[in-house]
């Protein structure tokens, strides 16, 4: 780079794509496992990133981050996941300064959730910004922003009812399981894969059915265990998922497996099979539908099954609003004194070292010169200075970068450290 060119100051961006516009075989490519979003903060270091966080669900992938251009950003999602650039463009978003900031508190406030309420999301914020941190990557701009939106969560939990009755996926799954299953209660339920959703479900099924009828398969089997033993159920080794897919009557895929793990090849079924995928990326092959008998349901339907729940919570959104809002605000004007006050300080530093020269010459000037009542008036003036800068750099209708340079400019005074963007 030139050395005259001046240096862009990073800008807040929100980069991603959600369940809204991309379908689950799209979300599954994009998605980061544990080691991809490893890989993704290392690299954000490596290229000069200063601050970011990646949230990776069923239902979204997402960075939040400063960049010079989003583009940054994007790159290194695709460079991480499966995705491309082309399908970034079909089905994602890029949000730019208080946008981004709004996408996120709406994403953790449960508003912007596929199920309207789930608050599970906040969760994954948390920890996003936690493995941020042990990558050097969590400066007190995004601290502060993660803090405020978790003080809006528990707020828009404990003070609206946007999250009361229940409904969820794992709900939603139960209850399709319960009006397509006739007899449910002598029927045998397969979990195979203890995800999130899928541990949900099953704890949702042992409060409607007998605990015997249900058997857990997980290619970790110890984790199998935990569950099992939690709720009183049986477990098969990795190796008997063939059998047991035989035997069973409903089978619930929740896997973290990044490529199919059920197939049309291991389906030497005997009898009619319900399968629920609840897995992103997908867990189930397509191609079982071709198998006479079998019903194939994916949590993206599921997800569409709405009731009177789902209908009262939207009546508290407006609740929900106005308590982001209030955060918001209060974080902005947070940002925005984040940005003048270190040119405040300077300005005083400077009108302070102008007052101390002039009143050591007029102390060598002048016999009878009084320099305490002197001290008094000077530091008053420049109180009062200050105080009119710093009113005009809060007034919401100012243009804080550019009042800034122009103090910076007039007082001469050194840009110690420029401050990010919104």
């Amino acid at each position: 780079m030139d050395n005259n060119t001046p240096i862009k100051h990073p800008t807040f961006y929100a980069v991603g794509l959600s369940y809204k516009k991309a379908d689950a075989e799209m979300r599954g490519k994009f998605s980061l496992d544990e080691k991809a979003k490893t890989n993704l903060l290392t690299q954000a270091k490596n290229e000069g990133i200063e601050s970011l966080i990646v949230i990776s669900t069923c239902n979204r992938t997402e960075i939040y981050g400063f960049a010079q251009h989003p583009f940054q950003l994007i790159k290194l999602l695709c460079e991480n996941s499966q995705g491309t650039v082309e399908d970034f463009q079909q089905v994602a978003y890029v949000y730019k300064g208080k946008e981004a900031v709004n996408h996120l508190f709406r994403v953790g406030t449960g508003l912007d959730s596929q199920i309207l309420g789930d608050f599970e999301i906040i969760s994954q914020i948390k920890l996003g910004f936690t493995e941020s941190k042990k990558h050097n990557l969590g400066n007190a701009y995004i601290e502060r922003l993660v803090n405020s939106v978790i003080q809006a969560s528990r707020r828009v939990k404990n003070e609206t009812e946007i999250s009361s009755g229940a409904t969820s996926v794992s709900f939603a799954s139960v209850q399709y399981i319960f009006k397509n299953v006739e007899d449910i209660a002598n029927k045998n339920i397969l979990l195979f894969g203890t995800g999130k959703i899928g541990r949900n479900t099953c704890e949702n099924l042992v409060k409607h059915t007998k605990h015997d009828q249900i058997t857990l398969i997980n290619r970790t089997k110890d984790k199998a265990e935990k569950l099992a033993k939690k709720l009183d159920l049986i477990v098969k080794d990795y190796a008997d998922l063939q059998v047991e897919i035989q035997k069973a009557d409903v089978l619930v895929v929740a896997t973290g497996a990044q490529n199919p793990t059920v197939d049309k090849e291991i389906l030497n079924l005997k009898k009619p099979l319900l399968i629920l995928d609840l897995s992103i990326p997908m867990n189930v092959n397509e191609n079982v539908k071709e198998i006479e008998g079998v019903s194939l349901v994916h949590m993206d339907h599921l997800s569409q099954i709405t009731d009177e729940t789902l209908e009262n919570r939207k009546k508290h959104i407006p609740a929900a609003e106005a308590i982001i809002s209030e955060i918001v605000d209060e974080f902005m004007t947070w940002t925005k004194g984040r940005k003048y006050a270190p040119t405040i300080h300077a300005l005083k530093a400077k009108l302070n070292s102008i007052k101390d020269l002039e009143l050591n010459y007029q102390k060598k000037k002048m016999d009878n010169f009084d320099e305490e009542q002197a001290e008094i008036i000077t530091t008053r003036l420049i109180q009062k200075i200050t105080n009119h800068f710093a009113n005009h750099l809060k007034d919401e209708n100012t243009a804080v970068d550019e009042s800034v340079e122009w103090i910076q400019k007039v007082f001469q005074l050194e840009n110690k450290e420029k401050q990010p963007l919104l």
